[in-house]
C-alpha cells in the first residue's frame, strides 16, 4: 500500500467560516445516500472476495479496504491521513482441549463446542468448576463484573461465568484475582453460538468460551458439587500491524472537533459486510456530502483499524494524541453495524437511564438526545443501546470525552418487546451471522440500514453546527 502517512493531530487547521452560512439539518437525508452506501458495500464484498474471503486487519483484504476509503475520500476532495500502527497479536500454538472429566466424562469439540477466547494465556488445568453470579434464565446479568461476585470463590476452581454487561476482560480479571485456575465463558441465552471474543491483553491463565447450552448444562452440573473440568491451552503474542484512515473537513474551527468513526476492518472468519462495512458505508456518505459544506465545527472522519482486535486502533488514536489536541476534540460519534436483518434502531445510552457500569462524561446524554429528536420527528421507534464502551468509542470515553451513536445488534436476542416494535423474530439473534462467513451483503436489511444512515448524517450535520 503506498498511501501518505501521517500523523492524526497534525492534520493543517482551516479557519472558521461566518455561522450565518450554516446550512439548516432536514428532517431527511441527502438525495442518493442509499445509492452511495449500497455501491461502498458492494465494493467492501469484492474485496473480500477477492483477498481470501475477509478483511481483517494485517490481511490484504484490510489493505484493500484502506485503499478504497482513502481514494473515496480523495475524489471527495479530502486529504485523507493513513496512521500506522503495531500491537500485540495473540495465536494459538496448538490445539485447545476441553472437557468434562467428573460426573460421565465427556470431550468437546474446538470450533463446535468451544473455542479459545483471544488473548487467553497458555495452562492445563484439571480442577473443580464454580459457577459465578449466574443470571437467572434469559437475563443478561452481570456474572463476574464486580469483585463481590467472587467472594468465597475456592483457589484454584475454574470460573463458570456467563457473557454479559461488563467486557471479558474484566471478567477474568476479577477470577484471576479470585484465584481462579482458569475461566469458561458461556453465550448469554443462544443455545447455538459460542460465546468467541478478545481479552485486549495477553493473560496469564486459559480461558475458554463455550455455547448458552453447554454453559448451562455446565452450571446444573457444578451446583450439585462434582463437577470438574479439563482446560489446556497454548498461546502467545506477536506483533502485528494495522492503520487508522483520518480525514478532516476543510472548514470548522480546529479547536472544537467532532470525530465521526466507524471500524473498518473484519474477523477472519468472514467478509464483515453488515460488521462494519454498513457503519463504514454511511460514515463514508456523510463524509461525500460535508467535504465542501460551510461548518463552525471541524469534523474529523475516522476509520478505524483493527477494532475485532480489541479496539486497537482507536485506543491508539486517543494515547497517541498530545494532550492539547485531545482537548479539541469536543465529542466522538460511532457507528458499528447498522443494518442487521433481525435488529433494532439502537442508540447509545448517554444518559445512563440503563443503569451504566459507570457514569457517560457529560454531555453523552445530549448526544443521545439528539439521536432520539430526530427520529421522533420521523415518528420512528428507537431502542437504548447498553454504553458498555466495548465499540470504537470506548477510549473516547475513558479519556473522558463525550461519546455516542448507533448500532443495529449483534449476538444478543430480540425481546418480545422489540419484536412488537420493529418486527422481525423474539428469541433470535440480532443478526444471525455475527462474526461468521456469512456476514455477506445479503446479511442486511436495507430498509433500516437507510434509516440508521439517515440519522448519521443527520447527527453529523448537527454537531458541525452544534455542540452539546
Amino acid at each position: 500500500m503506498k498511501l501518505t502517512v501521517l500523523c492524526a493531530a497534525l492534520l493543517v487547521p482551516v479557519a472558521a467560516v461566518p455561522l450565518a452560512s450554516l446550512p439548516a439539518s432536514a428532517a431527511h437525508p441527502s438525495r442518493g445516500l442509499m445509492e452511495d452506501v449500497r455501491r461502498d458495500l458492494d465494493a467492501f464484498a469484492r474485496i473480500a472476495r477477492e483477498h481470501g474471503g475477509n478483511r481483517a486487519a494485517g490481511t490484504r483484504g484490510f489493505d484493500g479496504s484502506v485503499s478504497y476509503v482513502v481514494a473515496e475520500l480523495r475524489r471527495a476532495g479530502y486529504a485523507p491521513a493513513v496512521q500506522p500502527f503495531t500491537y500485540p497479536d495473540w495465536a494459538e500454538r496448538d490445539t485447545p482441549e476441553f472437557a468434562r472429566t467428573a460426573p460421565r466424562a465427556r470431550p468437546y469439540v474446538h470450533g463446535t463446542d468451544f473455542v479459545t477466547m483471544e488473548y487467553s494465556g497458555s495452562g492445563d488445568v484439571t480442577a473443580r468448576a464454580v459457577p459465578v453470579d449466574v443470571p437467572a434464565a434469559g437475563q443478561a446479568g452481570t456474572a463476574a463484573c464486580e469483585a463481590a461476585d467472587f467472594a468465597r470463590f475456592p483457589r484454584g476452581a475454574i470460573a463458570l461465568v456467563q457473557r454479559g454487561a461488563c467486557e471479558f476482560s474484566v471478567k477474568v480479571t476479577r477470577a484471576r484475582a479470585a484465584g481462579a485456575s482458569a475461566v469458561v465463558v458461556y453465550n448469554r441465552s443462544d443455545a447455538r453460538s459460542v460465546a468467541g471474543g478478545t481479552l485486549q491483553r495477553q493473560r496469564k491463565l486459559p480461558v475458554v468460551s463455550t455455547s448458552y447450552s453447554i454453559g448451562s448444562a455446565l452450571v446444573r452440573a457444578a451446583r450439585k458439587g462434582t463437577l470438574r473440568l479439563h482446560v489446556r491451552t497454548k498461546a502467545g503474542t506477536v506483533r502485528k500491524h494495522g492503520a487508522n484512515v483520518l480525514a478532516d473537513t476543510s472548514g470548522g474551527a480546529s479547536g472544537r472537533v467532532v470525530v465521526v468513526g466507524a471500524h473498518l476492518d473484519s474477523i477472519p472468519e468472514g467478509p464483515g459486510i453488515n460488521d462494519n462495512a454498513t457503519g463504514v458505508a454511511a460514515v463514508l456518505a456523510a463524509a461525500r456530502r460535508m467535504s465542501r459544506t460551510p461548518l463552525r465545527n471541524r469534523v474529523r472522519f475516522a476509520f478505524w483499524g483493527a477494532e475485532e482486535d480489541g479496539l486497537r486502533g482507536s485506543e491508539h488514536y486517543v494515547t497517541a494524541l498530545p494532550k492539547a489536541e485531545r482537548a479539541k476534540i469536543a465529542l466522538a460519534l460511532n457507528f458499528d453495524m447498522l443494518g442487521s436483518v433481525n435488529g433494532v434502531r439502537g442508540v447509545y445510552d448517554g444518559d445512563a437511564s440503563l443503569g451504566a457500569e459507570k457514569d457517560p462524561p457529560a454531555g453523552s446524554g445530549a448526544i443521545e438526545a439528539v439521536f432520539r429528536d430526530y427520529y421522533a420527528s420521523r415518528d420512528l421507534p428507537v431502542t437504548d443501546s447498553p454504553y458498555t464502551g466495548r465499540s470504537d468509542y470506548g477510549p473516547f470515553v475513558k479519556a473522558g470525552i463525550p461519546a455516542g451513536g448507533m448500532e443495529s445488534g449483534a449476538d444478543g436476542n430480540k425481546t418480545t418487546a422489540e419484536a412488537r416494535t420493529y418486527g422481525g423474530k423474539a428469541g433470535d439473534p440480532y443478526d444471525p451471522c455475527y462474526h461468521t462467513m456469512c456476514d455477506t451483503v445479503k446479511n442486511v436489511d436495507f430498509a433500516l440500514l437507510e434509516t440508521m444512515a439517515d440519522g448519521v448524517l443527520h447527527a453529523v450535520r448537527h454537531f458541525s453546527a452544534e455542540l452539546p
